[in-house]
């Protein structure tokens, strides 16, 4: 097996302008990034927004950490009873946002993942929230980030219409955008995420980069046909020297870190629904390196090899498997744990030392 690429970069700088390079020169649509937190995806994201500044001009429109810093609640403090989000008029975030009518944008997102409702005060900038016939609502920080992203999901949608509010857009720049949320609403918004980014007339170059396994998984597998390259992103030792690794032609790093995170999950015996499709993907990806056209050839001559396969055709999905945050039954667990282990005996997986989590 031919070693896999790398490339290293010696500062932010060097490695947003690979990122440029492969959108640009290298005539890919979307660089697609794998890297645990405190990698330093925030500081590249926002280095790659600002080499695009000319003067006033920008050509960046991104989502990472500081985008919910446009965001600020009023409480209310005197009478506590008509709390607010006051959002940042001056951000180019919401270039022309009274002009877009984003309502009905928003809420079809919202509606997959939340059940409150909302309300946008465009002449004083401010949100306020209401659930079950309560006004003014303070919601939790899941459900404002939850919300936030809808709304930036809204937008992309006019930047990729070509509002002329948002004609300076040229690169979208997408960093963590579930980080909080579970495993069960996070392939939804993956999958709502890539069929927007899939969509014929989206001509924006895109970034996308993540320390959750399961939702790069599902991006990457919705974008595979598109123009694109995958990284995974790391500093040996946590220094200050970045590689990017590719892996387009090698076992993706990010599968052996998902098999990882399953082979906790079956021995604390936390297993939720989700883990089958983290499963299957896993022998998905295991069977194409060897030169296989289905997941079954992974467990082919093992014992019960039928009935492995249907229940992974069955489990993995389904909008149960999705949206339904519950954890399987005993026979189940114990069906996941057959299935792994007979897995598990036929391919012997090292974990490589690039991926060993630091000592906390």
């Amino acid at each position: 097996m031919s070693k896999p690429r790398q490339y290293t970069y010696k500062s932010v700088k060097k490695v947003v302008q690979r990122l440029r390079d492969d959108l640009n020169g290298g005539g890919q649509q979307f660089v697609l990034l794998y890297a645990y937190n405190g990698i330093g995806k925030t500081r590249i994201s926002m280095g790659f927004k600002d080499k695009g500044k000319q003067g006033d001009a920008r050509d960046t429109l991104y989502f990472n950490a500081y985008t919910e810093d446009l965001f600020l609640w009023d409480n209310d403090l005197d009478n506590d009873v008509v709390r607010t989000i006051k959002f940042n008029e001056k951000s180019r975030f919401f270039a022309g946002i009274k002009d877009l009518a984003l309502e009905e944008s928003i809420q079809k997102y919202l509606g997959r993942y939340a059940d409150f409702d909302f309300d946008i005060d465009y002449a004083n900038w401010t949100i306020s929230f209401s659930k079950g016939g309560n006004n003014h609502i303070k919601v939790s920080r899941g459900e404002e980030n939850i919300f936030i992203w809808c709304l930036f999901m809204a937008i992309c949608e006019r930047v990729i219409d070509k509002h002329p509010s948002y004609a300076w857009v040229k690169y979208l720049y997408i960093d963590d955008p579930i980080s909080s949320l579970d495993d069960n609403n996070a392939i939804a918004v993956a999958c709502d995420l890539a069929k927007l980014l899939k969509r014929e007339e989206n001509e924006l170059k895109v970034v996308f980069s993540s320390h959750h396994a399961l939702f790069f998984n599902v991006v990457c597998n919705e974008l595979k046909k598109k123009p694109h390259k995958k990284y995974f992103l790391h500093r040996p030792n946590r220094g200050e020297t970045f590689v990017l690794q590719a892996t387009d032609d090698t076992p993706f790093f990010h599968h052996v870190a998902m098999l990882d995170d399953i082979r906790n999950a079956a021995n604390s015996g936390a297993l939720y629904t989700y883990h089958f499709n983290k499963l299957r993907s896993i022998l998905e990806k295991t069977a194409i390196f060897f030169g296989h056209n289905d997941f079954s050839a992974c467990i082919h001559g093992v014992d019960d090899e039928a009935l492995y396969a249907r229940a992974l055709n069955l489990l993995s999905h389904g909008e149960y498997a999705i949206f339904e945050p519950r954890e399987m039954g005993d026979d189940n667990k114990q069906l996941f744990r057959q299935i792994l282990d007979a897995f598990l005996a036929r391919y012997q997986f090292a974990l490589p030392e690039l991926l060993a989590r630091p000592a906390t």
